[in-house]
């Protein structure tokens, strides 16, 4: 499922400002060069398994941002029913259809969203959605599809049978669209999602023919055993949160910890559970359990997109790269603006954890070309030194600039908003592909640390744009003996200020009324604590 703009009522678009936002000495840079295959078709929110250098592409959508009208969106002519192999060394591309594959099969490969992992030679594929002929209706699929990459990728470049290479089994704990499908040790981890079963309707589930939404708010656990015949799942106790793990279409990035083991973390998604903006905090996931990262949140690149990770042990440090997408946040002329409307953007981020456990954002020089990412995908180099979970072993990468993969597909747009105008013109699948560079000891460009990440105040103001009533909702760590609230003007000339007393931890909303307001005019309002300040811009109207 993509990303449900149609949530998103309130038309709130401010400025949010850092007092401390400043550039970053870098442990790399990131350099993007495209890469043309002629003929290449487009594809965004597919799976992917690699071999020799080449890739299988399965499932995902041929067009570009779903419409919001039913008998239009995810329709049975943007579902991808080939398999594609790309080499993108040679430039080549071959493809087979999916008509030869059992029926069962075939749905299910045509389907976008899918959960996939490779373990080897093997590619598993859980759950996705779309429509189904057996059904008469969209549904989520509930199988677990293996796939022989190799054999697979060999029979496409030789036009030879493909049927031998897929075996499916059905369970409907995997039910689940929008997860993510990760492994930590020996035991397979799908994090969040849903099961949406019907035709999406902005209206909501009792409109038209209705649908049925539910979210995992899971952490479903399995082993698998697969011994090239038969496939055998073990469920383990699930990790569950009706808060903190309901989201989806979210980016999981295995990680590496402080203490060398691996685990994985869920950054982002949507939709919060009471209310429908992304979130900004981050779950750490292992076989212990989850927990949120405290005093940490994550303004760009909310959706699913390419994302790269590497780990320096030298410093004992996480690096987390996410590549464009869509977000609640992005930045302009040195400037963090947020849109509620949650537009695509260009912006190239990272998210570093150090060794004492603490994690920041800063945002990279480098953009994407255009506004380009979501659902689009990172293939690592092969042959990269990595650890067993797929992280990039940093410090083993001795040249300047070393090649380390490559971006393929996802949603191009046209503009940053458009679901409301979208009429099927404004965004499509790219077909772009670009190789990622990894720059070691670059000396031009600065990563712009985004202080606000590392605060704790998640200042907001709302309505926006609003008649001159607004609140102003923010967290406090500890309780404050005195928190500073002002309102200036365009001119910077303080219009009112007022002091705050005896404030206690947690959450506070607090109303208020801009004197001497002036239609159409702008203002700043700023809420200080004894360590923390952020500042977010209104606009009064009528």
């Amino acid at each position: 499922m993509k990303l449900d703009l149609r949530l998103f009522l309130f038309a709130a678009l401010f400025l949010l400002k850092s007092a401390t936002t400043t550039a970053q000495n870098a442990p790399f840079d990131i350099y993007l060069e495209p890469l043309d295959i002629p003929t290449l078709g487009g594809v965004q929110s597919f799976a992917y398994g690699q071999y020799d250098g080449k890739w299988l592409i399965i499932g995902g959508r041929l067009d570009g941002l779903h419409r919001r009208q039913p008998f239009a969106s995810f329709d049975v002519a943007g579902h991808n029913n080939q398999l594609l192999v790309i080499d993108p060394q040679t430039l080549q591309k071959w493809s087979a259809p999916l008509a030869s594959l059992p029926v069962g099969i075939r749905e299910q490969l045509s389907a976008t969203n899918i959960q996939f992992y490779q373990e080897g030679s093997y590619l598993y594929l859980i759950g996705g959605y779309g429509y189904s002929a057996t059904a008469a209706d969209h549904v989520t699929y509930d199988q677990l599809t293996a796939v022989q990459v190799p054999e697979v990728i060999h029979a496409i470049v030789n036009g030879q049978p493909i049927g031998a290479y897929f075996r499916q089994i059905s369970d409907p704990k995997f039910t689940v669209t929008g997860g993510y499908l990760s492994k930590i040790n020996q035991t397979y981890y799908l994090t969040g999602g849903q099961k949406f079963m019907g035709r999406y309707n902005p209206m909501g589930p009792t409109h038209g023919p209705g649908f049925v939404q539910e979210y995992t708010e899971q952490v479903r656990r399995f082993n698998l055993q697969d011994d090239g015949t038969q496939i055998t799942v073990q469920h383990l106790q699930a990790f569950t949160d009706s808060s903190v793990l309901h989201r989806r279409d979210l980016n999981v990035v295995a990680q590496i910890l402080p203490d060398g083991r691996e685990s994985i973390t869920a950054f982002s998604g949507v939709f919060q559970k009471t209310v429908d903006f992304p979130y900004l905090n981050c779950v750490h996931i292992d076989s212990s359990g989850y927990s949120i990262q405290p005093d940490f949140n994550q303004y760009y690149n909310h959706y699913h997109c390419a994302v790269l990770p590497a780990y320096a042990a030298g410093s004992n440090e996480m690096h987390t790269v996410f590549f464009g997408g869509i977000a609640q946040f992005y930045d302009s002329l040195g400037v963090m603006v947020q849109d509620n409307n949650a537009p695509f953007v260009r912006t190239i981020a990272r998210v570093t954890r150090k060794a004492d456990g603490t994690m920041t954002e800063y945002k990279l020089p480098a953009e994407m070309p255009s506004l380009l990412g979501a659902g689009s995908a990172f293939l690592p180099v092969e042959s990269l030194p990595h650890y067993a979970n797929k992280v990039i072993k940093l410090d083993e990468i001795s040249a300047d600039t070393t090649m380390v993969g490559y971006i393929f597909g996802g949603i191009s747009s046209t503009a940053p908003n458009i679901f409301w105008v979208n009429n099927g013109t404004q965004s499509s699948a790219s077909s772009r592909i670009f190789k990622v560079f990894l720059i070691k000891n670059a000396t031009t460009g600065a990563h712009q640390l985004n202080d606000q990440s590392r605060g704790y105040l998640q200042m907001k103001i709302f309505p926006n744009p609003g008649n001159g009533i607004f609140s102003v909702k923010f967290n406090l760590l500890q309780p404050e003996a005195q928190v500073i609230l002002t309102i200036t003007d365009a001119k910077g000339q303080t219009i009112k200020k007022e002091i705050l007393e005896h404030l206690a931890a947690g959450e506070h909303v607090i109303s208020r009324q801009f004197p001497q307001i002036s239609v159409g005019n702008t203002y700043f309002v700023t809420i200080q604590t004894s360590d923390q300040r952020a500042t977010l811009k209104t606009l009064v109207q009528d």
